[in-house]
């Protein structure tokens, strides 16, 4: 059954359409369905229908109406038999409807998946999932139906629905389709022409379109609208982009975020991160001219990017080979330094390195300190086209998967060469960023024959000419395949003949030699020098198949294989001989996505079930129990769980301190996250949901909400296969909070109502305690201020039960923040006052933070600004070192208020606008709240007379 909301009321059961009877009776559904899945009070219910003046029997007309509804939806259904559809329970009425059944939920699933797909750097995927989203509606809200909650909901969604056209173009844009849009923009201002997204949008689409005098005088008439209908001048974002359009600012001319940047002074270095020259480079001479070439043009004319695709996306084809050799060729001309970065595009898990991670490792190559660089993408990139500015730079982005990936990376100066590889062809960067393509090829016959000359010398090849061509053949002509057959032939010594007939018999073995295939040729090769490598050497191969990324570190091996470190890095040292494997930096290696995938067959097809499963709980037991002693480091405080055991010869890391743990977590949080995955799958549900639980405090830190949510799920199915109360606790309580920052508060109740019930159950009053507070801080989410009191007391009351300290200390402060956000502010600082006591007294200084926060917001709201100041600085000492982005931007948003209200208004606005910055992408609502109170701000500066100042009153 189909239910649509998203424009007139209708419901399809089949392929055909139901009639939904009288006009009130489909108000009623209306209603029901706008709290789908939620139970709505019999005096919610008439309340919504007919507002503050109900009729007389309004009791009466409502059960006479679902009674209705439910003949209309249940036809089948049985008299006196209880309904499935439309039930009603102890709060009222619940109207079931699964998400992919009603349209609203589709179009919510749509665009929360495009933010997380833009927050990845997926600019297309989040296009795609928008307008997705967007083809849901075929008119208003229950289009034709009118109740008080009905038309509430109708202006509510028709915001939303704008909110996300928005995005969908503003996303268009950054793709390169301004050409197209400024009608559509046109006629979206003819219907709302006060808002100033679309007019800053409809500007930067004209400016791209070549026509700059139409984006100015849009400007013109956007600033008279406001000014007629308003009396306002246009906000701080629109003026900037009038400023950008009139001082032909570069940013604004190209697909690039909208915004500002960071400016990060002082900081200087110049980078020379090539890898190492290629060994036995061979041919390309024609290839090598082209890029050559580029560097002969002028300044003016010089490239924003090259662009080296492989034809049909042929791995192991020398592309990366091709680059590193040209860029130490010409390293002399790019004085500034030369970054390079491993994007990983084509890792068989399609985990590329995302964008956002990329800029922090190339800021970090350009010497800007981990502390001072931004959170979100936009921030981030902003920063590093300004490090970048006027320099003489050549960035080598190398292996990366599309132009989404790359477009962040690429440098805003044409003073900077960005040399880029890729299996794809990057055909929309070759459009829209006049990069200049450069597509590779097999060797010819005679630069293979080159290649394996420069390797094994030119007396060794000229003796033995027909085995060489049997060997290239056999190789077709793929630079990796050469390579690895070269690297055989030098260590064993043996006669190239003895080589081509070892690769005779590797093919048929493996029946891979498949006519006119060079990816399904070069496997033959990867098993001759597979089956080179001693015993040892080639079962840790295997299990590195196992691993769920190509890239790992030693101690991660050395578990995995159940070999002590030492012996682990002798095997992994063989490999690397052979060329099976790179250590790209101390202790840690990688594998090219392709042997990555032969190792992953192997260990399907030699490993037997058990030595499998050994492995897998082995590599699982690594992860998990260095990640639980990591996490008690951010967390030391937290309750704690008891593990799986660990195998004997698991070896776990060891951390000196909370910035260590935080550096392991950054490295290896990847793994973890694919590990909850993948030990949910292959059965392992103890590891599964634990693994998600030692997660939880760095992804929250980060602010990685969807990320978090996504293993919550999977844990909570594991615990669910388990029957483990324990589990599902808190697999519950990783979704409620996830569900709350997420703002999906009906899901988060809830977990958080069911994570309770299972603590009941279980009988353990600490996690009865803990889903009581997060209940707690959700209803302060929502603004039911009382209830929220009355959970966070209850938590104290179980607390102090079982003498819990460090519970207590948060319940305290909880309550405190409860009265605080409800308008109590003198009991809130009684009780955080109390709170802070015991946290300095236990060393929780993350939540000492949180209780200085509430301190500051309830001095601030009873006018003592001063000393709000003082306790904000403190909460964000610490969440500064801590590295907790999350509590960062809600202290600073305070801090920004308070600091406004002493007459501070600079200091102000540096608070809010790194607040901006920290928040980047992943909370555009937030953000733009704060990018509302710096516009205000400076429009109060230029209306107010020269010298004054706002101030509050004591």
């Amino acid at each position: 059954m189909r239910f649509e909301v998203l424009g007139p009321l209708r419901v399809w059961s089949g392929d055909g359409e139901l009639d939904l009877g009288p006009i009130q009776q489909r108000v009623v559904l209306a209603v029901l369905l706008s709290r789908a899945n939620r139970s709505v009070s019999r005096d919610q219910l008439i309340a919504a229908v007919w507002g503050d003046a109900p009729p007389t029997y309004a009791v009466n007309l409502v059960q006479k109406h679902v009674a209705g509804l439910r003949r209309v939806l249940e036809p089948a259904r049985a008299p006196r038999t209880r309904s499935r559809r439309l039930m009603w329970t102890d709060a009222g009425y619940r109207l079931a409807v699964p998400a992919e059944d009603l349209d609203l939920s589709r179009f919510d699933v749509g665009v929360a998946e495009a933010r997380r797909a833009r927050a990845a750097g997926d600019l297309t995927a989040a296009t795609v999932a928008l307008r997705a989203a967007l083809d849901q509606w075929s008119g208003p809200f229950c289009a034709g139906l009118s109740s008080p909650l009905l038309d509430a909901e109708r202006d509510r969604h028709e915001e939303r629905r704008l909110e996300v056209v928005e995005e969908r173009i503003e996303l268009d844009v950054e793709l390169g389709a301004h050409r197209d849009l400024v009608a559509e923009l046109r006629g979206l201002l003819a219907e709302h022409p006060l808002r100033e997204r679309l007019w800053s949008l409809l500007m930067i689409a004209l400016y791209r379109s070549g026509r700059a005098a139409d984006a100015l005088s849009a400007f013109q008439e956007a600033r008279r609208y406001l000014i007629d209908e308003l009396g306002l001048e246009p906000t701080e974002q629109l003026r900037r982009v009038h400023e950008q359009i009139l001082s032909g600012d570069p940013a604004i001319g190209q697909p690039a975020p909208l915004g500002g940047g960071v400016a990060v002074g002082g900081v200087s270095t110049v980078p020379r991160q090539l890898p190492a020259g290629v060994f036995g480079f061979a041919g390309r001479a024609e290839e090598l001219a082209r890029l050559d070439d580029l560097l002969a043009q002028p300044s003016g004319g010089a490239p924003s990017a090259v662009v080296i695709s492989a034809v049909s996306g042929s791995a192991g084809v020398g592309k990366t080979a091709l680059a590193v050799h040209w860029a130490h060729r010409v390293a002399d001309k790019f004085p500034d330094g030369q970054l390079y970065i491993n994007l990983r595009g084509f890792d068989p898990d399609r985990r590329a390195i995302s964008p956002t991670m990329a800029v922090h490792a190339l800021l970090v190559a350009l010497g800007v300190p981990p502390d001072r660089i931004p959170p979100s993408l936009d921030a981030r990139a902003a920063l590093y086209r300004s490090m970048l500015a006027d320099k003489r730079i050549l960035v080598l982005l190398d292996n990366a998967r599309d132009a989404d990936q790359v477009r962040p990376l690429l440098p805003g100066t044409r003073s900077a060469l960005a040399l880029v590889t890729s299996r794809n062809r990057l055909t929309s960067l070759v459009a829209a960023e006049g990069a200049h393509p450069l597509s590779l090829d097999v060797l010819s016959p005679a630069d293979a024959h080159d290649l394996l000359r420069g390797r094994l010398g030119h007396s060794r090849v000229s003796a033995e000419p027909e085995a060489v061509d049997q060997i290239v053949a056999a190789c077709a002509r793929l630079p990796l395949a050469l390579n690895i057959v070269a690297a055989r032939a030098q260590q064993t010594g043996f006669r190239l003949a003895e080589i081509a007939a070892e690769l005779r018999q590797a093919g048929q073995r493996l029946t891979v030699l498949d006519a006119g295939d060079p990816t399904g040729r070069v496997r033959s090769v990867f098993a001759l020098s597979y089956a080179a490598l001693s015993a040892p050497a080639a079962r840790l191969f295997r299990l590195v198949g196992l691993h769920p990324r190509p890239e790992f570190s030693a101690a991660a091996v050395a578990s995995l294989t159940g070999e002590s470190p030492a012996r682990a890095r002798a095997l992994l040292i063989e490999l690397d001989l052979a060329s099976l494997l790179t250590e790209h930096s101390p202790g840690r290696y990688t594998l090219h996505d392709l042997l990555h995938a032969y190792a992953g067959e192997l260990a399907d097809d030699q490993t037997g079930e058990p030595d499998r499963r050994a492995a897998l709980h082995r590599m699982f037991d690594y992860y998990l129990h260095s990640a639980y002693a990591g996490e008690r480091l951010l967390y030391p405080n937290r309750d704690p769980i008891t593990l799986t055991p660990r195998g004997p010869t698991v070896a776990v890391e060891e951390f000196a301190d909370e910035t260590q743990a935080m550096s392991w977590f950054a490295i290896e949080y990847p793994v973890l996250v694919a590990g909850v995955d993948l030990a949910a799958n292959a059965g392992f549900d103890q590891h599964a949901w634990q693994l998600a639980w030692v997660l939880g405090t760095f992804l929250q830190r980060r602010r990685q909400w969807s990320e978090l949510a996504a293993i919550g799920r999977v844990a909570l199915e594991a615990a669910d296969r388990l029957e483990d109360a324990t589990g599902q606790f808190h697999a519950l309580r990783v979704l409620a909070i996830a569900s709350t920052r997420l703002r999906r508060y009906d899901e988060a109740e809830d977990y958080v109502r069911r994570s309770i019930e299972v603590s009941a159950r279980w009988n353990d009053p600490a996690s009865q305690a803990t889903g009581h507070r997060i209940l707690s801080d959700l209803l302060v989410a929502q603004e039911r201020h009382q209830e929220a009191i009355t959970h966070a007391e209850r938590a104290l009351d179980l607390y102090l039960a079982m003498d819990h300290l460090a519970g207590q200390a948060l319940a305290l402060n909880a309550i405190g923040w409860c009265h605080s956000r409800a308008g109590d502010h003198r009991r809130c600082i009684t009780c955080c006052e109390q709170a802070l006591v015991l946290h300095q007294r236990l060393g929780n200084r993350l939540a000492e933070s949180a209780t200085w926060h509430s301190l500051g917001y309830a001095h601030h709201h009873l006018g003592l600004d001063r000393e709000a100041i003082a306790c904000f600085e403190r909460a964000l000492r610490i969440t500064r070192e801590m590295s907790d982005w999350d509590g960062e931007v809600n202290i600073l948003n305070d801090l920004g208020d308070a600091l406004h209200a002493t007459g501070d208004t600079d200091a102000a606005r540096r608070a809010w606008q790194r607040a901006v910055d920290v928040l980047g992408a992943t909370d555009p609502s937030v953000a733009d709240q704060l990018q509302i109170k710096i516009a205000t701000l400076e429009f109060r500066e230029e209306l107010a007379p020269s010298g004054s100042v706002h101030r509050r009153p004591r």
